[in-house]
């Protein structure tokens, strides 16, 4: 297993030899915050989990999202093709491990679709005042799915202050060059509201 830094890429067809398909697994935590203190006067109010959505667009051979049909989110889980397929939707964030997976059938893959980027957004960022600086140990795996469930590589983003006004993340990107697949470990926050306008603002 590759443990990747930001920016790096990595072969997986060279990873391990007849690779099919693949789990892209991406995890995240709720950091930790000091208790809110309320005077006598103040009015208590519960603050909302920071609830992370994960996504796949697939893109064509232009870099473009040619229809919103070819976002997969908790909202359409499965891809027209049946090749990208979302395992649902995780609301808090907690436990050890993937917070949400989403399957990549590379063979089957139609050939129009050249690159699959994975995007996590925060439900309702702006009303509840949330961002990714409240986010810490997010991660995005890649498991050989046809071959052990081996995973090939991992990239940890780091916790940075960079992140502290972003409400999305460009987590990475599986693409397709020269008849091999290849990940893009890519750590891009953004400040979009929702999946769509990521989509209509980086790939249309």
């Amino acid at each position: 297993m590759v443990n990747l830094q930001k920016g790096q890429k990595i072969s997986l067809t060279k990873e391990s030899t007849g690779l099919k398909s693949v789990m892209v697994g991406l995890g995240w935590d709720e950091a930790q915050h000091e208790p809110i203190k309320f005077s006598l006067f103040s009015k208590r109010s519960k603050q909302s989990n920071i609830d992370c959505d994960a996504s796949a667009i697939l893109l064509n051979e232009n870099g473009k999202c040619s229809s919103n049909l070819d976002v997969v989110y908790f909202g359409s889980l499965k891809h027209s093709s049946g090749c990208v397929i979302h395992q649902g939707d995780n609301l808090t964030g907690a436990g050890d491990g993937d917070d949400e997976q989403i399957l990549v059938d590379l063979v089957n893959l139609p050939s129009k679709y050249n690159r699959i980027v994975f995007v996590v957004t925060i439900y309702k960022a702006d009303e509840r005042n949330q961002n990714f600086g409240m986010i810490q140990n997010a991660f995005i795996r890649i498991v050989d799915t046809s071959n052990g469930n081996k995973e090939l590589c991992r990239f940890n983003l780091s916790n940075d202050v960079i992140y502290n006004d972003k409400t999305s993340m460009v987590f990475g990107e599986l693409y397709r060059h020269n008849g091999e697949w290849k990940f893009n470990a890519i750590g891009e926050g953004l400040y979009s509201v929702g999946i769509s306008s990521i989509v209509n603002q980086h790939y249309r």
